[in-house]
């Protein structure tokens, strides 16, 4: 008996703590004018409001009721919502510096513990972003060197795609490890194979824990942590996932370390490892083991995640829109001819650009990205947002925004054109974020995209296998993939 009562009187000042929290929230937001929003319910907030299935469906009803900054209460956890390229931009381009800031989310909190350079804030942030845009510059992005180590990886993926013969496979693994090889190669100054099983398994922690944070399981991890880490779930998956990636990185960089040479960095690894021998006030304070294994955590997820996604969604839109494929052929053998595509031809490629364009904004990769925090007090629209206020911008309501888009919901290249026919760029194109939090890698991306796109509908048509339709449902999760599906990559020249 005695320890029922024990277990009631717990449960009776959770509940009366989680009340008191939702309480305070909600009088803090209505004393000082803070952005509308729906009325919450005890606990669970504005959860009862929401489709699961299709949460963005919900955010466009909001609002369409309360306008393009409203505010929604997830749990005990209020947020502002940003909808719409107008107010996204508003917030992280007129007000870069008072919208800089990270979440705390509990799911990113806890696996990175503010290392690194997508969770962390302050001059932690700023000095891992000074440090990873310079190697990433002095390792080739932007450079010629880096583009001829993209083509090398085309090379091999145009052989393992002529392998299967026109056959119907899956292109997943493949185009994977291709993109995963170019940032590999950053960080570690190497590649591996196709099916090598360190690779594979790297990948495989990485896709589990993108399509894991997506999941209603996360997002009620994220709402009640306290309670939902004594139970199992995704998150604990996550958790092993995101161990199993530190133990390798740590393994890595210990053994760069034994044979680290000064006067010669091959990669970005060697760079963090030298800056931690200067001893200076800041390689002590920033330039630490924590610091290196989150970074080169962050860098490999996000820089495979993204381009190999976006890659896929292009050749299944190839297959979806063969007379789309067959224009960008066309232009491929007028200006490229069977010569090795260079960055510099994008500029004589108008259509090209264009549809990789529209494949970037139709495939809305990050649908919403990671919240951001305000760093200060701030009136935004004529609002007052206090600091550390959640803010979460839509970045699919960017990329679909009618007001800028003339068929949001359609593959349609010619959004990027003008009337001339020539390429036109559209300032609510933002599929790597804006502002101070813009994405590190987003030259590389571009460079990775347009050879690899290029190399491929150079050397094959892409087909659905025969007597199958191709479907462009997505997959939500944390981002937004085509469903696995297998293709013919049919030779497109007899070479």
């Amino acid at each position: 008996m005695f320890s029922m009562d024990i277990i009631t009187l717990i449960l009776f000042l959770l509940l009366f703590l989680l009340l008191s929290k939702v309480f305070h929230n909600n009088k803090k937001s209505k004393n000082k004018n803070f952005p509308p929003g729906p009325n919450c319910l005890p606990i669970i907030g504005n959860m009862h409001l929401f489709d699961i299935k299709n949460p963005s469906k919900t955010f466009t009803e909001l609002s369409n009721r309360f306008g393009p900054v409203f505010s929604v209460q997830l749990g005990m956890q209020k947020m502002v919502v940003l909808y719409g390229y107008d107010a996204v931009k508003d917030a992280f381009v007129n007000h870069a510096d008072e919208f800089a800031d990270r979440a705390d989310i509990p799911i990113f909190t806890e696996t990175s513990n503010g290392h690194g350079i997508v969770f962390s804030n302050g001059e932690n942030w700023k000095v891992m972003r000074r440090f990873t845009l310079s190697k990433l510059k002095d390792f080739g992005m932007g450079r010629k060197s880096l583009e001829d180590r993209i083509n090398e990886e085309c090379d091999l993926l145009v052989q393992t795609f002529k392998s299967y013969g026109g056959q119907p496979f899956e292109n997943t693994t493949i185009i994977n490890t291709a993109v995963a090889n170019i940032i590999v190669s950053i960080l570690l100054g190497h590649r591996y194979d196709y099916g090598d099983p360190t690779i594979l398994k790297l990948m495989r922690l990485v896709d589990e824990n993108f399509k894991l944070l997506g999941s209603p399981m996360i997002m009620l991890y994220n709402m009640y942590p306290n309670i939902m880490r004594w139970l199992p779930g995704g998150h604990r998956t996550v958790f092993k996932n995101n161990l199993a990636l530190k133990d390798f990185i740590m393994e890595t960089f210990t053994r760069q370390k034994s044979q680290l040479d000064i006067n010669h960095q091959e990669n970005l690894i060697d760079a963090f490892l030298i800056k931690q021998l200067e001893n200076s006030p800041e390689s002590d304070l920033y330039f630490h083991n924590n610091n290196l294994i989150m970074l080169v955590s962050n860098l490999f997820a996000a820089g495979l995640e993204t381009t190999s996604t976006t890659l896929r969604w292009g050749l299944l839109l190839m297959m979806k829109f063969p007379e789309v494929q067959k224009k960008v052929q066309k232009e491929i053998e007028q200006v490229i001819g069977f010569r090795q595509p260079q960055i510099e031809h994008r500029k004589q490629m108008p259509y090209t650009d264009a549809v990789i364009h529209e494949i970037q904004r139709f495939g809305n990769i990050i649908p919403a990205i990671a919240p951001h925090a305000t760093t200060q007090d701030v009136m935004f629209r004529g609002y007052f947002l206090p600091k550390g206020t959640h803010v979460l911008p839509l970045l699919a309501t960017v990329l679909k925004d009618k007001k800028y888009f003339e068929k949001p919901d359609e593959f349609y290249p010619e959004h990027f054109f003008n009337s001339q026919g020539h390429f036109m760029k559209n300032e609510a194109f933002l599929p790597f974020s804006a502002g101070k939090r813009r994405c590190t890698g987003e030259i590389l991306a571009n460079a990775e995209l347009f050879l690899f796109f290029t190399r491929l509908l150079q050397n094959f048509s892409f087909q659905a296998p025969p007597g199958t339709d191709v479907d462009i449902t997505p997959v939500v999760g944390f981002t937004s993939a085509p469903m696995i599906h297998e293709m013919c990559a049919v030779p497109h020249h007899n070479d």
